[in-house]
């Protein structure tokens, strides 16, 4: 039997994706989950797949504080207890530093930093009262930073050290802590990045050996499930980016920039001139929807 039988889970950026993935495997494993995300048709569709027993749909603003709050009541509400959060939805911009909507980089910022916090902090007190596990979605952008991708790699470093201060803190309380990192996820939002941009897709493709590869949204959601289970410090997709933390130094040093600068004066202004003739500084299933559900997530020149 599962460690997560009868364990009750808070998801965020669980209407698609890795997150309505993670969801569903978690009620197999026989938890029951708390699915809280913006986008409110399509996170009911997932709700109503796994069953009232099992699942509650919440709409809920992460980068709201009081919204996550009453997401949290509702689910004790329902299932009388909280024991696992998944901090899940994220999104990312298009767009160089130059060239980004300055208002869509405030809204990165927003949702994937302080939508972590509001997640964690609506959560925390029942958390600790089941010495439970708290699951933050960080990136492999976290251990190295890319052109193109700097209000991506600001949240995504951010929210690893969040992590890491939060493990600090909670263990005497018995909570464990862990962020998951991951590179290339097949999920929406790559997906919306390769169609939009046409340099996005050329620059993914055109990385070498495993870096260029994309994982399946059922590969990651069962990383996921299995870090849950063991409440495991570092959860990384696929697990050769796990690497890639020891690797740090060298990819912050001068000569890991040169090798990440090589294509940058071809790509990226090309990147930005796509960018230009959209119109916008993100998908459009972001402009609708708001906070999508995380994956090594496409900046305007790339990728958790």
């Amino acid at each position: 039997m599962s460690s997560l039988n009868g364990q009750v889970v808070l998801v965020t950026g669980a209407a698609r994706g890795i997150g309505a993935e993670t969801s569903k495997l978690l009620v197999r494993k026989g938890a029951r989950v708390v699915l809280v995300d913006r986008d409110e048709a399509p996170l009911r569709e997932v709700a109503d797949q796994l069953g009232d027993a099992n699942a509650l749909a919440f709409s809920a603003d992460v980068t709201e504080l009081a919204s996550m709050e009453e997401a949290v009541e509702a689910g004790l509400d329902r299932f009388g207890r909280l024991d696992v959060v998944l901090a899940n939805a994220g999104i990312a911009s298009y767009g160089s530093v130059l060239a980004v909507d300055p208002e869509m980089f405030k809204r990165v910022i927003d949702v994937n930093i302080n939508g972590v916090f509001n997640t964690v902090r609506a959560a925390l007190p029942h958390v600790i009262e089941q010495r439970g596990y708290v699951l933050i979605v960080a990136s492999a952008a976290s251990f190295a930073a890319a052109a193109g991708m700097a209000p991506y790699d600001a949240t995504k470093a951010g929210v690893e050290h969040f992590a890491s201060a939060l493990r600090i803190e909670l263990g005497y309380r018995g909570v464990a802590v862990g962020s998951a990192h991951m590179s290339w996820i097949d999920t929406p939002l790559v997906q919306d990045a390769k169609q939009d941009l046409s340099a996005f897709q050329q620059m993914v493709e055109g990385l070498p050996g495993p870096l260029g590869k994309t994982t399946s949204v059922d590969a990651c959601a069962k990383a996921f499930v299995q870090g849950i289970e063991q409440r495991k410090a570092h959860v990384y997709v696929p697990r050769w980016v796990g690497v890639l933390r020891w690797l740090k130094p060298v990819l912050t040093s001068p000569f890991g920039e040169r090798l990440a600068a090589q294509d940058v004066p071809t790509v990226l202004p090309q990147m930005d001139e796509e960018v230009a003739r959209l119109g916008r500084s993100t998908s459009a299933r972001n402009v609708s929807d708001g906070a999508d559900e995380e994956s090594r997530a496409p900046s305007a020149t790339t990728a958790s």
